[in-house]
């Protein structure tokens, strides 16, 4: 059992975790979430004793292996292979002896002890592991130096996964993960055997592997039963009851407040109101649940463009004077299009959106587009780049020279930067702010076409929610990289399949391209079976696309409007019980609220059906 008790860390003169405290079961498989900056990956590094908690302490079990990836990558000339290998620290151990030992009793014991920890299939598990996270097998038998960091991070995790440790703690996973090892990686931790913590904001992750949700928020840990989607339920019941709790405790403030102004100078009743200010001073405050208001997303619409607004004709690509890494690409692109862009890494997504965003031009073939087309291309190496001691306003202000100031911070505010948010250096903002400021920049004049390579990296799941409803309100085109399949599958209604060399309309949905990935079923002909560009396949993923957010909406509308009836309902009860007054006009304000509230809670609910029975109709 993994136990945190009461467990405070300060970093800087900041409290991070304030008497954190949850207790996790042997064999628990546990999601740790939390908006970013709330102290995350703090924990996990006191979790493994980088960091000596203020007060308070953590109890493991005594023989416990616990397994973390380092912050620094695997590096030098062993190949992915050896590392890997090399992490089964008993098993390398044993094999070094072996090579110069002479005791024949002691060498019968090694093997012995070799063939109980399956030492001898350990390379052939070791290279299912790298398959898995999409190193082929020329790739597993190259110098670790020779792979960026990304690359790195694979081998260190695949190392980490090997050595199967009795508490496998995991920070953020996927981050370096296409979706297709990202669909390996949650088919493998389904089945891991031992306790598992790890960070994510990936909600399918999180609702397909994990069994409990340890909740940090505002320097305390709660711990929820279930996946992610039944912590946001149970998370939406504690804030209406703590919505409808601190109403009534407000009013109950007003009143005693009232009653010991009015009779405090009165003799007759001086005691009674110094009994009531004495409960006042008592009387604890309800906190409501926290909520960032500046966590927005709001990409400007463009102005009309007809379609097509790209066509591709025969075309490669690649760089320099190489190979092209893509041919054969023939599609067109049209105003109102969802494009999700799939395949491993390595296979072209970029450069195709390189491509289509006249980064990259065609080595064979014609890229069409009207010249007042406006494209919007996010990537990650622009969140690196933004500059560290400047602001968000000195960025935007230089990069919309020659607009008003107050346009520049309309933009701004779109995106959460607000007031003296928009004054704040670079260099203190956030993985996620530095997303979102990177987001405005490239959506500054409105694009016609937002092109999107992983863009929820730096990304907390309510921040991921918040820039699909943006992307589903947005009237351009998107064009989507993401390895996050709850985005693909909420904000996409064509996939394209980037593979061998080429791009062409994957005609299935995210479910048969997920089976497919993981071979549980085989692929049909895209080409002999499919439905034709434009035909009713896309239009029923439309409508699908369209119900899910409406579903959503109308769900969180019904949860929002609810706790506000019960909160009139109070107001309304606490008024009537109040002794008599000038209370009348307040009554009749409340009264009318109460029904106002009434109504668009019925209307929520109509929609929620009709919604829900519009997605029905798409299976």
């Amino acid at each position: 059992m993994l136990s945190i008790d009461g467990i405070t860390v300060r970093l800087g003169g900041r409290t991070i975790l304030d008497r954190a405290t949850a207790t996790v079961p042997v064999g628990a498989r546990v999601g740790l979430i939390g908006r970013n900056g709330a102290g995350k990956s703090t924990l996990m590094k006191a979790l493994i004793n980088e960091i000596e908690p203020d007060s308070g302490e953590i109890n493991k079990p005594s023989k416990a292996r616990i397994g973390y990836i380092a912050q620094d990558a695997p590096s030098g000339m062993m190949t992915p292979e050896e590392v890997v290998l090399a992490s089964a620290t008993e098993r390398a151990e044993l094999l070094a002896e072996l090579e110069t030992c002479e005791d024949m009793d002691r060498m019968g014991d090694m093997h012995e002890r070799l063939l109980a920890i399956d030492a001898y299939s350990a390379p052939a598990r070791a290279a299912k592991i790298l398959a898995g996270l999409g190193f082929d097998e020329e790739m597993q038998q190259r110098p670790v130096e020779t792979f960026s960091g990304g690359w790195k991070m694979r081998i260190a995790l695949g190392a980490l996964l090997f050595s199967e440790p009795d508490i496998l703690l995991l920070d953020e996973p996927s981050n370096h993960l296409d979706l297709e090892a990202t669909l390996w990686l949650e088919n493998f931790l389904k089945s891991y055997p031992a306790t598992l913590l790890v960070i994510s904001h990936e909600r399918d992750l999180l609702n397909k592997v994990v069994d409990h949700i340890l909740h940090l928020q505002g320097g305390a840990l709660t711990l929820y039963s279930g996946g992610y989607d039944a912590f946001e339920k149970q998370r939406a019941e504690r804030a209406a009851q703590l919505a409808s709790a601190k109403a009534s405790q407000d009013a109950q403030r007003a009143r005693l407040q009232d009653y010991v102004a009015r009779n405090s100078a009165r003799a007759s009743t001086a005691k009674q109101a110094q009994s009531r200010a004495k409960m006042l001073a008592r009387m604890q405050p309800i906190a409501a649940l926290i909520e960032d208001p500046t966590l927005s997303f709001g990409f400007p619409d463009p102005a009309e463009l007809r379609s097509p607004m790209i066509t591709v004709e025969s075309a490669a690509v690649g760089y320099g004077e190489a190979p092209p890494i893509l041919q054969r690409l023939n599609f067109r692109i049209d105003a109102d299009d969802r494009i999700a862009l799939l395949g491993r890494n390595g296979n072209g997504k970029t450069t195709l959106a390189r491509l289509l965003a006249s980064q990259l031009k065609p080595a064979e073939g014609e890229v069409n587009a009207p010249g007042r087309l406006k494209v919007g291309y996010f990537t990650q190496y622009q969140v690196e780049e933004l500059s560290a001691e400047e602001t968000p306003l000195d960025l935007m202000t230089r990069a919309m020279k020659d607009e008003a100031q107050g346009k520049v911070r309309a933009q701004l505010g779109r995106f959460g930067f607000s007031g003296p948010r928009a004054g704040q250096k670079v260099a203190k903002l956030s993985g996620g702010e530095r997303a979102r400021l990177a987001l405005a920049l490239i959506t500054r004049d409105a694009p016609h076409l937002l092109i999107l390579d992983e863009p929820t990296n730096h990304l907390d799941v309510d921040a991921r929610e918040a820039l699909i409803q943006a992307l589903n309100d947005y009237s351009g085109a998107v064009i989507l990289i993401s390895h996050d399949r709850h985005m693909v599958e909420l904000t996409s209604d064509r996939l394209v399949l980037v593979d061998d060399g080429t791009a062409r309309e994957y005609e299935g949905s995210m479910e048969n391209y997920i089976d497919f990935v993981l071979g549980r079923k085989q692929p049909k002909d895209n080409r002999a079976n499919g439905k034709k560009r434009g035909g009713s396949g896309k239009n029923a993923a439309a409508k699908e696309r369209k119900a899910k957010a409406e579903l959503t909406k109308a769900e969180e509308a019904i949860t929002r409007l609810t706790s506000e009836v019960e909160r009139l309902d109070q107001q309304i009860l606490d008024q009537s019980g109040a002794s008599a007054g000038p209370g009348g006009a307040k009554m009749q304000d409340l009264l009318t609220a109460r029904a106002e509230a009434g109504d668009k809670l019925a209307q929520a609910e109509e929609t929620w059906l009709a919604a829900g029975a519009a997605l029905e109709s798409t299976d």
